[in-house]
């Protein structure tokens, strides 16, 4: 276990470095940033001492290594934009998109496991045709397609549900959350729907196939022949054995629930990071843009070291290879 903890980690720390060198290079690219500071009536002189006060001047593998240094030290900068700490910014950005995307995760899951499990047991079954149709349907919709339709259905038409923002927020620990407050559940709802049903699409289909996989195997035909339960069979044996390889898809799934929530936020205006990365584009704003994406990929390569610890803990197999 150690030996593979610390192969992991190893690892990571390159991923990180490898992502860090692409956001600060490819941002390089995307627009100047003293153009979006300054006015048409600032002087040449201006600019150009801004751009030195801002470092855009210096080499560019000086400002690489002075940028992995800063977030090494967690010095995430400032913005250029409104001149405050990058890390203040992301920060109070994080708990809007970790609950949005909590909740997505949790309704792809609560709906497409027993889904999956479902049509797997019963593959021709009009029920069974039913949901692989109207999944077939959502998975082929754009995200931003879904989030008006059901802005259009349950805000406007219906007027059940607000439209955009985060509604009301409660303080626990210098966390904001919406989870203590009824309006703040009442704005989660439309968001989450409209991002968890590709990921509801994703979940069901694999646990289907995993499901009908495993219920050709041997020992499941050989429960059965004993007399095994049904209920006990599908739910203890060819469950357990369905989900080994989900729950690797379940742990990109949050992955990549919190790093594709940008349409999502766009379309409800939910003041999470995403939204943040699509305002700081507009104004080249580098630092936010750079931190965003290494912050983005921190929290897959956690999600990937989390899984692969499951994995040991799940499959003896892999303990007693020492996961080499």
């Amino acid at each position: 276990m150690v030996f593979f903890l610390t192969k992991r980690l190893i690892q990571s720390v390159f991923v990180m470095l490898a992502v860090a060198f692409l956001a600060f290079s490819l941002f390089r690219y995307v627009g100047d940033p003293v153009s979006q500071m300054t006015g048409v009536e600032t002087s040449v002189e201006d600019r150009e001492r801004l751009r030195e006060d801002l470092g855009l001047n210096d080499p560019f593998v000086y400002q690489f290594v002075r940028f992995t240094g800063d977030l090494l030290k967690g010095d995430f900068g400032y913005s250029y934009r409104t001149r405050q700490p990058v890390a203040e910014m992301i920060a109070s950005r994080i708990p809007a998109t970790l609950e949005l995307g909590l909740v997505a995760l949790m309704i792809s899951l609560l709906v497409g496991i027993p889904a999956g499990v479902y049509t797997a047991l019963r593959p021709r079954g009009f029920a069974t045709q039913t949901i692989l149709m109207l999944t077939l349907v959502g998975v082929s919709i754009p995200t931003f397609v879904i989030g008006i339709m059901l802005i259009f259905f349950f805000g406007v038409q219906l007027g059940w549900l607000p439209t955009f923002g985060r509604g009301g927020t409660v303080s626990v620990g210098g966390w904001e959350t919406s989870f203590l407050t009824i309006d703040g559940w009442r704005s989660l709802i439309l968001p989450a729907l409209t991002l968890g049903v590709y990921q509801l699409t994703l979940t069901m289909r694999l646990v289907r196939a995993e499901m009908m996989d495993v219920m050709q195997s041997d020992y499941i035909r050989f429960a059965t022949a004993r007399g095994v339960p049904m209920g006990r069979m599908y739910f203890r044996h060819a469950l357990s054995n369905t989900m080994v390889p989900v729950i690797t898809i379940i742990g990109l799934q949050f992955g990549g629930v919190i790093a594709f929530s940008i349409v999502t936020e766009s379309v409800f205006q939910w003041p999470g990071m995403g939204l943040l990365f699509l305002e700081s584009i507009r104004f080249v704003d580098i630092p936010v843009m750079g931190v965003y994406l290494v912050v983005i990929a921190f929290f897959f390569v956690l999600v990937n070291l989390i899984v692969d610890l499951l994995y040991v803990l799940i499959d003896p197999r892999l303990r007693i290879s020492d996961v080499s």
